[in-house]
C-alpha cells in the first residue's frame, strides 16, 4: 500500500485517520457491554411445594400464612377475615415472634393482578422475607 504523504504539488491532505475512532468505538462498546447487567431483575416469587403426606404438622402446628384475595377483594389471612387497611398490621403482629418470615398469596382467577401486587406490596413493607404465589396447579399437589 502506497501512503499519500503530501509534497510541493498536492499540498496538505484533509483526510481523517479512522483508526482511533474505530479504537474508542472498541473500547466504549466494551465498557458498556462490562456495566450492563445480564440478568432482568423482576418480581421474586416462590411456589408452595407440594404438602409431604408423612410429615404434615398437626392443624393447631401448622405455621403456613396464607393470604387468599377472594373475587370481590374481601380477604382473609389464614380463614380470618382482613382488608387491605388492616393487612400490614396484622401480617406485623402473626410474624412478631417468627423467626421464618414467609406468606404466600392465593388470588382468584378472574382477580386483576394489581389487587394481588397490592398484596404482595403491603407484605414486603411489613418485612416479609418471602412471598410466594398459590396458584390451583401448587394446590392440587402436582
Amino acid at each position: 500500500m502506497a501512503m499519500a504523504v503530501g509534497g510541493p504539488k498536492s499540498g496538505p491532505r484533509c483526510d481523517i485517520n479512522m483508526t482511533p475512532m474505530i479504537d474508542i468505538l472498541l473500547v466504549l462498546l466494551i465498557i458498556f457491554m462490562v456495566i450492563t447487567p445480564l440478568t432482568p431483575h423482576g418480581l421474586e416469587a416462590l411456589a408452595p411445594e407440594p404438602p409431604d403426606k408423612k410429615n404434615q404438622p398437626p392443624p393447631d402446628q401448622d405455621r403456613t400464612v396464607v393470604i387468599v384475595i377472594d373475587k370481590d377483594k374481601s380477604m382473609k389471612i389464614n380463614n380470618e377475615d382482613t382488608d387491605m387497611d388492616k393487612l400490614g398490621p396484622r401480617l406485623e403482629q402473626i410474624f412478631k415472634t417468627r423467626a421464618e418470615r414467609v406468606v404466600f398469596v392465593k388470588g382468584d382467577p378472574d382477580l386483576e393482578y394489581q389487587t394481588v401486587a397490592r398484596a404482595i406490596d403491603i407484605a414486603k413493607g411489613a418485612q416479609i422475607d418471602k412471598v410466594g404465589l398459590m396458584t390451583p396447579k401448587v394446590e392440587a399437589g402436582n
